[in-house]
């Protein structure tokens, strides 16, 4: 049993947005058995003061790649499976370094590097992986050029999704993602910017077929996760089932009202397309790729006062890929120009923890729960940008492991 004291810390309520008086934390083999006064009596194996520094929950991102390169996506399909996971490994540390303790990776990501971090192989946040995304024949998953006829459908393959069609194919590709531990399916709805036969406003998968994966998500008590833009893909996704909409930049004030009504969730990406716009042709992305970012830029975070101003709840998501990842935490920026920082905090912790179904797990500083745990020096609420600074992280520390400690 491993025993870790937390003295002097002002815990972040982020539900409320408040800060509460400054307190003791007794951390007992990886979560959080005790807030209060410590008890002097109790033996501990490390004991960390933070001084009235303000220490909140890990940091969750839903929507990452951790194996999907910037300058070709279909090169992928063509690595080694041991040479993408050893890219990976840095990108994943990032992650963790920046306060990040779980990630929802969104397509590529598998078991195995999921179970590499779990066990400790490798430092990286908590990855809740959806496997191979589903894609229709020509949709945002099917990276092959329209030259192209033949693709290597084996599993091992690297890839961000599997090409599937019909209602048969996709119930059994939606079977096989569970199979493999994904804790959620992941769908292409829509058209996208890292594919080359699907102009954005493309509608992709039919009704059938969508219901279909929720059925299939739905009995195995997860959910679906869908890639869309438009405003008619979002729709045609949640009337189907979807739970959680990825993107949704041209989402219209009457659907984000629908979507709060059945309970759906939006996942905005804002900092993916201006990091790409402006570094991407310089990092080899494909010009014919770069050039379908602008109309999606150009809408900017108007989505974000759109889902707040009609009660839609959002998580913290970025779609970074490549070199791209370091600019993870800058998302805080951009969604604090238009929203309180409580709100912002919120996407990050007690919403996402919602999406991921762990709520009674992650997501608070609460007893029982999970000791993942970042320290700051300065306050979110006052000031976002201390999320965005590495070296104001004074401790970080997921499932009762310290990764850092300055104090």
């Amino acid at each position: 049993m491993t025993t870790i004291s937390i003295r002097n810390a002002s815990v972040l309520d982020v539900a409320e947005g408040v800060l509460g008086d400054t307190t003791d934390l007794l951390i007992v083999d990886g979560k959080i058995a005790e807030i209060g006064p410590a008890n002097a009596a109790t033996t501990v194996d490390h004991t960390v003061d933070l001084g009235g520094r303000v220490l909140m929950p890990g940091l969750c991102d839903a929507h990452v790649h951790a194996i999907v390169p910037i300058n070709s996506f279909a090169q992928l399909t063509r690595w080694s499976p041991f040479y993408t996971a050893i890219r990976a490994m840095p990108i994943l540390e990032g992650m963790l370094m920046r306060g990040f303790t779980t990630v929802r990776d969104a397509g590529g990501a598998d078991f195995g590097i999921a179970r590499a971090v779990a066990e400790g192989l490798i430092p990286g946040p908590r990855i809740l992986y959806s496997g191979k995304a589903l894609s229709q024949s020509g949709g945002h998953g099917d990276m092959r050029g329209v030259g192209e006829t033949v693709h290597d459908g084996h599993y091992y393959v690297p890839s961000l999704g599997r090409v599937v069609d019909g209602v048969d194919a996709v119930r059994a590709a939606a079977r096989d993602e569970l199979r493999r531990g994904a804790t959620q399916v992941k769908l292409m709805v829509g058209g996208g910017i890292a594919s080359y036969t699907d102009p954005i406003h493309f509608i992709q998968f039919s009704r059938d077929e969508i219901r279909a994966a929720v059925e299939e998500a739905e009995h195995a008590h997860t959910y679906v996760m869908a890639h869309a833009y438009t405003d008619a893909c979002i729709r045609h996704a949640v009337e189907c089932g979807v739970r959680s909409i990825e993107h949704g930049n041209f989402i219209a004030a009457e659907t984000a009202a629908w979507m709060a009504q059945q309970q759906a969730i939006l996942v905005p990406t804002l900092v993916a397309y201006s990091t790409m716009w402006e570094e991407g042709l310089s990092i080899g992305m494909p010009p014919e790729l770069h050039a379908k970012i602008s109309p999606v830029l150009e809408v900017g975070s108007a989505q974000l006062e759109i889902a707040a101003s009609n009660g839609l709840k959002m998580v913290y998501g970025t779609d970074l890929i490549g070199p791209l990842h370091r600019h993870q935490s800058l998302e805080f920026r951009i969604r604090r120009e238009v929203l309180p920082a409580a709100e912002v905090i919120r996407h990050a912790t007690c919403n996402a923890a919602d999406l991921f179904n762990m709520a009674d797990r992650i997501g608070h500083v609460r007893d029982g729960y999970v000791a993942d745990l970042i320290a700051l020096d300065g306050n979110p609420l006052d000031d976002i940008e201390v999320l965005m600074a590495p070296e104001k992280l004074a401790l970080i520390m997921k499932e009762g492991r310290i990764f850092r400690q300055s104090v």
